[in-house]
């Protein structure tokens, strides 16, 4: 049961990651993500914090969620 959901994770990350990858400046909310991805919150959220952990989002003043490397352009 955990190995699934840690497999299930690791794909979510993973396609947070394409879709950022393959639109630059793409900036969105967590409930945005959230329809975009096909989550429930607790596991949208989490996704993302960790993905802000690892240095790859960060948040905006506004709270969206941008690429790390182009965060600070805005």
């Amino acid at each position: 049961m955990i190995v699934e959901f840690v497999l299930q994770s690791s794909d979510v990350l993973c396609r947070i990651r394409a879709e950022y990858t393959e639109m630059p400046g793409l900036k969105l909310t967590a409930p945005q993500a959230q329809r975009l991805l096909g989550l429930e919150r607790e596991s949208c959220d989490r996704c993302l914090a960790s993905l802000v952990a690892a240095g790859f989002l960060a948040r905006t003043c506004d709270g969206a969620f941008v690429r790390r490397d182009e965060s600070f352009v805005r």
